[in-house]
Protein backbone atom coordinates (compact mmCIF):
# COMPACT_ATOMS: atom_id res chain seq x y z
CA UNK A 1 0.00 0.00 0.00
CA UNK A 2 1.62 3.57 -1.05
CA UNK A 3 0.26 6.02 1.45
CA UNK A 4 1.77 9.60 2.21
CA UNK A 5 2.01 10.70 5.80
CA UNK A 6 1.86 15.08 5.74
CA UNK A 7 3.05 16.92 8.35
CA UNK A 8 4.52 19.97 9.82
CA UNK A 9 7.17 18.14 11.79
CA UNK A 10 9.22 15.14 11.29
CA UNK A 11 12.04 13.88 13.30
CA UNK A 12 14.96 13.88 13.15
CA UNK A 13 14.20 16.76 10.36
CA UNK A 14 12.16 19.57 12.69
CA UNK A 15 10.84 18.98 15.91
CA UNK A 16 8.87 21.01 18.29
CA UNK A 17 6.92 18.65 20.18
CA UNK A 18 5.88 15.35 20.03
CA UNK A 19 4.20 14.85 16.65
CA UNK A 20 7.67 15.08 14.98
CA UNK A 21 8.70 11.47 16.81
CA UNK A 22 5.14 10.20 15.41
CA UNK A 23 5.48 11.31 12.17
CA UNK A 24 9.55 10.35 12.02
CA UNK A 25 8.50 6.71 13.62
CA UNK A 26 5.41 5.11 12.40
CA UNK A 27 6.49 5.46 8.56
CA UNK A 28 9.31 3.71 9.33
CA UNK A 29 7.33 0.89 11.02
CA UNK A 30 4.76 0.82 7.93
CA UNK A 31 7.66 0.33 5.55
CA UNK A 32 8.53 -3.06 7.80
CA UNK A 33 5.07 -4.25 7.14
CA UNK A 34 5.88 -4.50 3.82
CA UNK A 35 3.92 -1.06 2.59
CA UNK A 36 5.17 2.57 0.90
CA UNK A 37 5.14 5.17 3.47
CA UNK A 38 6.47 8.10 3.06
CA UNK A 39 6.43 11.88 4.55
CA UNK A 40 5.56 15.29 2.85
CA UNK A 41 6.74 18.23 4.53
CA UNK A 42 7.74 21.69 4.53
CA UNK A 43 11.96 22.80 3.20
CA UNK A 44 12.92 24.81 6.78
CA UNK A 45 16.03 26.29 6.77
CA UNK A 46 17.70 24.35 9.84
CA UNK A 47 20.48 21.58 10.94
CA UNK A 48 19.32 19.01 8.43
CA UNK A 49 18.61 20.87 5.52
CA UNK A 50 21.70 22.60 5.74
CA UNK A 51 23.55 18.99 5.73
CA UNK A 52 22.30 17.38 2.95
CA UNK A 53 22.29 17.80 -0.52
CA UNK A 54 18.84 18.01 -1.84
CA UNK A 55 17.12 16.95 -5.67
CA UNK A 56 14.31 18.74 -7.54
CA UNK A 57 11.42 16.33 -8.28
CA UNK A 58 9.30 18.83 -9.48
CA UNK A 59 8.80 22.82 -10.00
CA UNK A 60 5.34 24.47 -10.96
CA UNK A 61 3.66 27.77 -9.09
CA UNK A 62 1.16 27.47 -7.16
CA UNK A 63 -1.99 30.24 -6.88
CA UNK A 64 -2.25 31.33 -3.05
CA UNK A 65 -5.36 34.33 -3.32
CA UNK A 66 -4.24 36.67 -5.98
CA UNK A 67 -0.21 36.15 -6.03
CA UNK A 68 1.30 33.09 -8.22
CA UNK A 69 4.13 31.33 -5.44
CA UNK A 70 6.84 28.84 -7.25
CA UNK A 71 7.40 25.97 -5.20
CA UNK A 72 9.82 22.92 -5.66
CA UNK A 73 9.40 19.53 -4.08
CA UNK A 74 12.91 18.34 -2.99
CA UNK A 75 14.33 15.03 -1.53
CA UNK A 76 17.74 14.21 0.32
CA UNK A 77 20.20 12.52 -3.44
CA UNK A 78 21.54 9.97 -0.44
CA UNK A 79 19.22 7.57 1.27
CA UNK A 80 18.99 9.22 5.09
CA UNK A 81 16.12 7.85 6.91
CA UNK A 82 14.07 3.89 6.95
CA UNK A 83 11.34 6.09 4.74
CA UNK A 84 11.07 8.53 1.65
CA UNK A 85 10.71 12.20 2.83
CA UNK A 86 9.49 14.61 0.45
CA UNK A 87 10.39 18.29 1.17
CA UNK A 88 7.89 21.85 -0.32
CA UNK A 89 9.93 24.07 -0.53
CA UNK A 90 8.29 27.81 -0.94
CA UNK A 91 11.50 30.09 -0.06
CA UNK A 92 9.71 33.12 0.97
CA UNK A 93 7.17 31.54 3.45
CA UNK A 94 8.37 27.99 4.56
CA UNK A 95 12.75 28.24 4.39
CA UNK A 96 12.98 29.80 8.03
CA UNK A 97 14.86 28.83 10.89
CA UNK A 98 11.43 28.25 12.38
CA UNK A 99 8.93 25.73 12.58
CA UNK A 100 5.74 28.02 13.88
CA UNK A 101 5.25 31.48 13.59
CA UNK A 102 2.46 34.02 13.74
CA UNK A 103 2.11 34.12 9.81
CA UNK A 104 1.14 30.08 9.38
CA UNK A 105 -1.80 30.57 7.86
CA UNK A 106 -0.33 31.70 4.70
CA UNK A 107 2.65 29.11 5.30
CA UNK A 108 0.57 26.09 6.03
CA UNK A 109 -1.80 26.47 3.21
CA UNK A 110 0.25 27.25 0.75
CA UNK A 111 1.97 24.24 2.28
CA UNK A 112 -0.72 22.20 1.96
CA UNK A 113 -1.99 23.57 -1.73
CA UNK A 114 1.69 22.82 -2.88
CA UNK A 115 1.75 19.24 -1.49
CA UNK A 116 -1.84 18.56 -3.10
CA UNK A 117 -0.77 20.21 -6.76
CA UNK A 118 2.26 17.80 -6.90
CA UNK A 119 0.32 14.74 -5.74
CA UNK A 120 -2.08 15.21 -8.53
CA UNK A 121 0.76 15.54 -11.02
CA UNK A 122 1.82 11.55 -10.06
CA UNK A 123 1.58 8.30 -12.04
CA UNK A 124 1.07 6.37 -9.04
CA UNK A 125 -0.87 7.86 -6.87
CA UNK A 126 -0.85 7.51 -3.36
CA UNK A 127 -3.92 4.94 -1.67
CA UNK A 128 -4.00 6.70 1.50
CA UNK A 129 -3.28 10.70 2.43
CA UNK A 130 -2.84 10.77 6.68
CA UNK A 131 -2.48 14.26 7.39
CA UNK A 132 -1.46 15.16 10.83
CA UNK A 133 -2.93 18.49 12.94
CA UNK A 134 -4.69 21.32 12.30
CA UNK A 135 -1.36 22.76 9.91
CA UNK A 136 -2.92 19.94 6.99
CA UNK A 137 -5.66 20.43 8.30
CA UNK A 138 -7.69 22.00 5.31
CA UNK A 139 -6.45 18.77 2.74
CA UNK A 140 -9.53 16.60 4.05
CA UNK A 141 -11.99 19.68 2.44
CA UNK A 142 -9.35 20.72 -0.49
CA UNK A 143 -9.74 16.62 -1.47
CA UNK A 144 -13.81 16.68 -0.98
CA UNK A 145 -14.87 20.47 -2.03
CA UNK A 146 -12.30 21.81 -4.54
CA UNK A 147 -12.74 21.18 -8.18
CA UNK A 148 -8.67 21.14 -8.88
CA UNK A 149 -8.63 18.53 -6.68
CA UNK A 150 -11.65 16.31 -7.90
CA UNK A 151 -9.22 13.50 -9.61
CA UNK A 152 -8.07 12.83 -5.85
CA UNK A 153 -11.38 12.84 -4.10
CA UNK A 154 -11.41 9.24 -4.16
CA UNK A 155 -8.07 8.66 -1.84
CA UNK A 156 -9.18 8.09 1.76
CA UNK A 157 -7.94 10.44 4.18
CA UNK A 158 -7.43 10.58 7.55
CA UNK A 159 -6.65 13.06 10.35
CA UNK A 160 -4.95 12.47 13.53
CA UNK A 161 -5.18 14.67 16.14
CA UNK A 162 -2.08 15.37 18.24
CA UNK A 163 -3.53 18.55 20.51
CA UNK A 164 -6.59 19.52 19.99
CA UNK A 165 -5.76 22.89 21.91
CA UNK A 166 -4.15 23.82 18.94
CA UNK A 167 -6.53 24.44 15.96
CA UNK A 168 -5.19 27.02 13.14
CA UNK A 169 -8.09 29.29 13.22
CA UNK A 170 -8.22 32.42 10.86
CA UNK A 171 -10.90 34.64 9.33
CA UNK A 172 -12.93 34.79 6.34
CA UNK A 173 -10.37 37.89 5.29
CA UNK A 174 -8.33 34.69 3.87
CA UNK A 175 -10.96 32.53 2.45
CA UNK A 176 -10.20 33.59 -1.10
CA UNK A 177 -6.81 31.80 -0.31
CA UNK A 178 -8.46 28.37 -0.85
CA UNK A 179 -8.63 26.73 -4.36
CA UNK A 180 -12.35 27.82 -6.08
CA UNK A 181 -14.66 25.35 -4.56
CA UNK A 182 -18.74 25.60 -4.16
CA UNK A 183 -19.54 28.53 -1.64
CA UNK A 184 -22.65 27.18 -0.34
CA UNK A 185 -20.03 24.29 1.38
CA UNK A 186 -18.51 27.26 3.18
CA UNK A 187 -20.13 25.91 6.54
CA UNK A 188 -17.86 22.68 6.23
CA UNK A 189 -14.81 25.07 7.07
CA UNK A 190 -16.96 27.47 9.78
CA UNK A 191 -16.57 26.50 13.98
CA UNK A 192 -17.72 29.48 15.38
CA UNK A 193 -17.61 31.83 12.69
CA UNK A 194 -13.97 31.15 12.17
CA UNK A 195 -12.55 28.93 9.58
CA UNK A 196 -11.18 26.66 11.29
CA UNK A 197 -8.61 24.15 9.91
CA UNK A 198 -9.26 21.33 12.51
CA UNK A 199 -12.92 21.29 12.61
CA UNK A 200 -12.99 21.23 8.56
CA UNK A 201 -10.59 18.11 8.81
CA UNK A 202 -12.89 16.11 11.80
CA UNK A 203 -15.88 17.24 9.13
CA UNK A 204 -14.14 15.95 5.90
CA UNK A 205 -11.96 13.34 6.99
CA UNK A 206 -13.07 9.70 6.33
CA UNK A 207 -11.61 8.71 9.78
CA UNK A 208 -10.23 10.90 12.83
CA UNK A 209 -7.56 9.29 14.91
CA UNK A 210 -6.28 10.61 18.11
CA UNK A 211 -2.77 9.33 19.78
CA UNK A 212 -4.85 7.50 22.62
CA UNK A 213 -7.79 6.07 23.65
CA UNK A 214 -8.55 8.06 26.34
CA UNK A 215 -7.43 10.95 24.85
CA UNK A 216 -10.13 10.24 22.43
CA UNK A 217 -12.71 9.83 25.25
CA UNK A 218 -11.81 13.12 26.79
CA UNK A 219 -12.00 15.23 23.75
CA UNK A 220 -16.21 14.76 23.89
CA UNK A 221 -16.42 16.20 27.14
CA UNK A 222 -13.41 18.78 26.41
CA UNK A 223 -11.65 19.97 23.41
CA UNK A 224 -11.20 23.74 23.96
CA UNK A 225 -14.54 24.38 22.02
CA UNK A 226 -14.71 20.98 19.53
CA UNK A 227 -16.13 18.81 22.18
CA UNK A 228 -19.44 18.60 20.52
CA UNK A 229 -18.47 18.18 17.34
CA UNK A 230 -16.36 15.18 18.10
CA UNK A 231 -19.30 13.92 19.55
CA UNK A 232 -21.39 14.30 16.83
CA UNK A 233 -18.70 12.58 14.42
CA UNK A 234 -17.74 9.88 16.88
CA UNK A 235 -18.49 7.00 14.52
CA UNK A 236 -15.73 8.00 12.54
CA UNK A 237 -13.05 8.31 15.59
CA UNK A 238 -10.68 6.30 17.41
CA UNK A 239 -7.81 6.31 19.45
CA UNK A 240 -4.63 4.61 18.40
CA UNK A 241 -1.85 4.88 21.00
CA UNK A 242 1.25 5.83 20.09
CA UNK A 243 4.35 3.92 20.29
CA UNK A 244 8.58 4.54 20.39
CA UNK A 245 11.03 3.68 18.04
CA UNK A 246 12.78 1.27 20.15
CA UNK A 247 16.17 1.41 17.70
CA UNK A 248 16.71 4.94 18.74
CA UNK A 249 15.21 4.63 22.28
CA UNK A 250 17.07 1.32 23.34
CA UNK A 251 19.53 1.40 26.77
CA UNK A 252 21.55 -1.12 25.34
CA UNK A 253 22.71 0.60 22.10
CA UNK A 254 21.92 4.34 22.43
CA UNK A 255 25.03 6.61 21.86
CA UNK A 256 24.10 9.43 23.98
CA UNK A 257 23.97 7.89 27.56
CA UNK A 258 27.49 7.19 29.37
CA UNK A 259 26.99 3.44 30.17
CA UNK A 260 24.95 1.13 28.07
CA UNK A 261 22.98 -1.72 29.86
CA UNK A 262 20.61 -4.30 29.48
CA UNK A 263 17.93 -6.20 31.10
CA UNK A 264 20.67 -8.57 32.69
CA UNK A 265 22.76 -5.25 33.56
CA UNK A 266 19.54 -2.90 33.96
CA UNK A 267 20.70 -2.04 38.04
CA UNK A 268 24.38 -1.72 37.67
CA UNK A 269 24.10 0.01 34.37
CA UNK A 270 21.60 2.53 35.78
CA UNK A 271 23.74 3.31 38.79
CA UNK A 272 26.40 4.34 36.65
CA UNK A 273 24.35 6.83 34.51
CA UNK A 274 22.89 7.78 37.34
CA UNK A 275 26.34 8.82 39.65
CA UNK A 276 27.87 10.40 36.18
CA UNK A 277 24.54 12.91 36.27
CA UNK A 278 24.62 13.82 39.93
CA UNK A 279 28.17 14.37 39.39
CA UNK A 280 27.28 16.67 36.29
CA UNK A 281 24.65 18.57 37.94
CA UNK A 282 26.00 18.60 41.18
CA UNK A 283 23.17 16.11 43.40
CA UNK A 284 23.33 13.89 46.05
CA UNK A 285 23.50 10.36 44.32
CA UNK A 286 22.48 8.51 47.67
CA UNK A 287 18.87 9.65 47.15
CA UNK A 288 16.38 9.04 44.85
CA UNK A 289 16.54 10.90 41.72
CA UNK A 290 13.04 12.52 40.43
CA UNK A 291 13.46 14.13 36.97
CA UNK A 292 11.02 16.20 34.94
CA UNK A 293 11.94 16.61 30.97
CA UNK A 294 9.43 19.13 28.70
CA UNK A 295 7.63 22.22 27.94
CA UNK A 296 7.44 24.41 31.03
CA UNK A 297 3.69 25.06 29.92
CA UNK A 298 0.43 25.18 31.76
CA UNK A 299 -0.40 22.08 30.08
CA UNK A 300 2.25 20.17 31.77
CA UNK A 301 1.46 21.21 35.46
CA UNK A 302 4.71 23.77 34.60
CA UNK A 303 2.67 26.37 37.27
CA UNK A 304 2.21 24.29 39.89
CA UNK A 305 4.85 21.07 40.03
CA UNK A 306 8.02 23.93 41.48
CA UNK A 307 5.97 24.28 44.44
CA UNK A 308 5.86 21.17 44.82
CA UNK A 309 9.41 20.22 44.12
CA UNK A 310 10.27 22.60 46.76
CA UNK A 311 8.04 20.55 49.83
CA UNK A 312 9.21 17.78 48.67
CA UNK A 313 13.19 19.18 48.76
CA UNK A 314 12.52 20.83 52.18
CA UNK A 315 12.26 16.91 53.17
CA UNK A 316 15.51 16.39 52.02
CA UNK A 317 14.70 12.88 50.77
CA UNK A 318 15.11 13.48 46.93
CA UNK A 319 17.16 15.00 44.00
CA UNK A 320 15.80 16.62 41.67
CA UNK A 321 17.06 17.48 37.87
CA UNK A 322 14.53 19.64 35.56
CA UNK A 323 15.18 19.82 32.05
CA UNK A 324 12.89 22.09 29.98
CA UNK A 325 11.71 25.53 28.77
CA UNK A 326 8.77 27.53 27.97
CA UNK A 327 6.99 30.11 30.54
CA UNK A 328 8.93 32.85 32.14
CA UNK A 329 7.45 32.55 35.68
CA UNK A 330 7.91 28.79 35.71
CA UNK A 331 11.27 28.71 34.38
CA UNK A 332 12.47 31.49 37.04
CA UNK A 333 10.72 29.76 40.01
CA UNK A 334 12.85 26.54 39.08
CA UNK A 335 15.65 28.59 38.90
CA UNK A 336 15.11 29.88 42.39
CA UNK A 337 15.05 26.40 43.50
CA UNK A 338 18.27 26.03 42.04
CA UNK A 339 20.02 28.52 44.29
CA UNK A 340 18.03 27.69 47.80
CA UNK A 341 18.90 23.94 47.06
CA UNK A 342 22.55 23.05 46.51
CA UNK A 343 23.77 19.69 46.15
CA UNK A 344 19.71 18.35 45.27
CA UNK A 345 18.57 20.44 42.66
CA UNK A 346 19.21 21.37 39.58
CA UNK A 347 17.84 22.73 36.44
CA UNK A 348 18.55 22.92 32.44
CA UNK A 349 16.60 25.76 30.91
CA UNK A 350 16.17 24.98 27.19
CA UNK A 351 16.49 21.60 25.33
CA UNK A 352 19.48 18.96 24.89
CA UNK A 353 18.61 15.42 23.21
CA UNK A 354 21.90 14.29 24.75
CA UNK A 355 20.82 15.27 28.47
CA UNK A 356 17.17 13.98 27.77
CA UNK A 357 18.42 10.73 26.57
CA UNK A 358 20.73 10.47 30.18
CA UNK A 359 18.51 11.67 32.18
CA UNK A 360 16.17 8.43 31.07
CA UNK A 361 19.23 6.34 31.69
CA UNK A 362 20.17 8.40 35.08
CA UNK A 363 16.70 8.53 36.89
CA UNK A 364 15.00 6.79 39.06
CA UNK A 365 11.56 8.67 38.60
CA UNK A 366 10.43 10.63 35.76
CA UNK A 367 7.55 13.01 36.72
CA UNK A 368 4.92 13.99 34.87
CA UNK A 369 1.89 15.86 36.53
CA UNK A 370 0.07 16.80 32.90
CA UNK A 371 -3.37 18.58 32.69
CA UNK A 372 -3.34 17.70 29.43
CA UNK A 373 -1.73 14.82 27.64
CA UNK A 374 -2.57 13.27 24.55
CA UNK A 375 -0.42 10.42 24.54
CA UNK A 376 2.90 11.36 26.11
CA UNK A 377 6.07 10.21 24.70
CA UNK A 378 7.82 10.42 27.87
CA UNK A 379 6.65 7.97 29.98
CA UNK A 380 7.32 5.20 27.29
CA UNK A 381 10.94 6.53 27.36
CA UNK A 382 11.25 6.16 30.61
CA UNK A 383 9.74 2.46 30.71
CA UNK A 384 12.04 1.39 28.23
CA UNK A 385 15.22 2.53 30.03
CA UNK A 386 14.01 1.38 33.38
CA UNK A 387 12.99 4.69 34.92
CA UNK A 388 9.44 4.45 36.80
CA UNK A 389 6.80 7.11 35.78
CA UNK A 390 4.66 9.15 37.93
CA UNK A 391 1.85 10.64 36.40
CA UNK A 392 -1.21 12.56 36.37
CA UNK A 393 -3.74 9.92 35.22
CA UNK A 394 -4.89 11.54 31.88
CA UNK A 395 -4.76 10.94 28.40
CA UNK A 396 -2.23 8.67 27.36
CA UNK A 397 -0.83 8.30 30.66
CA UNK A 398 -4.19 7.18 32.14
CA UNK A 399 -3.50 4.70 29.21
CA UNK A 400 -0.28 3.36 29.93
CA UNK A 401 1.05 3.99 33.07
CA UNK A 402 -0.80 1.33 36.28
CA UNK A 403 -0.65 2.49 39.69
CA UNK A 404 1.22 0.33 42.14
CA UNK A 405 -1.95 -0.13 44.27
CA UNK A 406 -3.57 -1.60 41.20
CA UNK A 407 -3.56 -5.61 39.88
CA UNK A 408 -0.24 -5.54 37.67
CA UNK A 409 0.86 -2.19 39.01
CA UNK A 410 4.37 -0.82 38.13
CA UNK A 411 3.89 3.46 38.50
CA UNK A 412 2.59 6.29 40.54
CA UNK A 413 -0.83 8.35 39.43
CA UNK A 414 -1.92 10.78 40.84
CA UNK A 415 -5.40 12.43 39.93
CA UNK A 416 -5.50 16.21 40.06
CA UNK A 417 -2.48 18.92 39.46
CA UNK A 418 -2.27 20.45 42.76
CA UNK A 419 0.60 20.89 44.68
CA UNK A 420 -0.39 18.72 47.96
CA UNK A 421 -1.59 15.80 45.39
CA UNK A 422 2.04 16.09 43.09
CA UNK A 423 3.80 16.10 46.94
CA UNK A 424 2.10 13.02 48.02
CA UNK A 425 3.09 10.88 44.71
CA UNK A 426 6.35 12.35 45.05
CA UNK A 427 6.63 11.12 48.90
CA UNK A 428 4.89 7.61 47.45
CA UNK A 429 7.85 7.80 44.88
CA UNK A 430 10.43 7.96 47.43
CA UNK A 431 8.81 5.46 49.87
CA UNK A 432 9.32 2.53 46.86
CA UNK A 433 12.46 3.73 46.09
CA UNK A 434 13.24 2.94 49.76
CA UNK A 435 11.73 -0.61 49.54
CA UNK A 436 14.58 -1.53 47.97
CA UNK A 437 14.14 -5.23 46.60
CA UNK A 438 10.01 -4.16 45.55
CA UNK A 439 12.20 -1.10 43.47
CA UNK A 440 14.67 -2.46 42.33
CA UNK A 441 12.31 -5.69 40.26
CA UNK A 442 10.03 -2.99 39.32
CA UNK A 443 12.37 -1.00 37.00
CA UNK A 444 14.22 -4.54 35.71
CA UNK A 445 10.26 -5.73 34.79
CA UNK A 446 9.23 -1.85 33.57
CA UNK A 447 11.94 -2.64 30.79
CA UNK A 448 10.21 -5.14 28.92
CA UNK A 449 6.61 -3.32 28.31
CA UNK A 450 6.62 -3.56 24.78
CA UNK A 451 5.22 -0.26 23.65
CA UNK A 452 7.45 -0.05 20.43
CA UNK A 453 5.10 1.09 17.35
CA UNK A 454 4.74 -2.58 15.78
CA UNK A 455 1.60 -2.80 17.84
CA UNK A 456 0.11 1.21 16.41
CA UNK A 457 1.51 0.54 12.98
CA UNK A 458 -0.53 -2.62 12.42
CA UNK A 459 -3.30 -1.05 13.77
CA UNK A 460 -2.97 2.24 11.62
CA UNK A 461 -2.52 -0.39 8.86
CA UNK A 462 -5.73 -2.24 9.66
CA UNK A 463 -7.61 0.96 9.34
CA UNK A 464 -6.57 2.22 5.87
CA UNK A 465 -7.37 -1.40 4.25
CA UNK A 466 -10.82 -0.97 6.23
CA UNK A 467 -11.25 2.37 4.04
CA UNK A 468 -10.60 0.69 1.05
CA UNK A 469 -13.11 -2.16 0.77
Amino acid sequence: MKLFHISAECYPIAKVGGLADVVGALPKYQNNLGHSASVIMPYYDNAFTQAHIFSTVYEAPIVLGDSEINFKVLKTKAEILDFEVFFIAIPELLFKAYVYSNNDTDRFLAFQIAALDWILTLTEQPEIIHCHDHHTGLIPFMLQECYKYQALNTIPVLTTIHNAQYQGWFGYDKLHLIPEFDMSRTGLLDWDNNINPLASAIKCAWRVTTVSPSYMEELKMEANGLQSLLSAESDKCIGILNGIDSDVWNPETDSYIKVNYNLKTVHKGKLKNKLALCKTFDLDETKPLIVFIGRLVYEKGADVFPLALEKALEDNRCSVLVLGSGNYESEQALLHLKEKYIGHYNTFIGYDEALSHNMYAGADFLLMPSRVEPCGLNQLYALRYGTIPVVRSIGGLKDTVIDINEKDGFGISHEQVTVEEIYRAINRSIDLYNKTSIFKSLTKDIMTIDHSWDVSAKAYINLYQSLKK
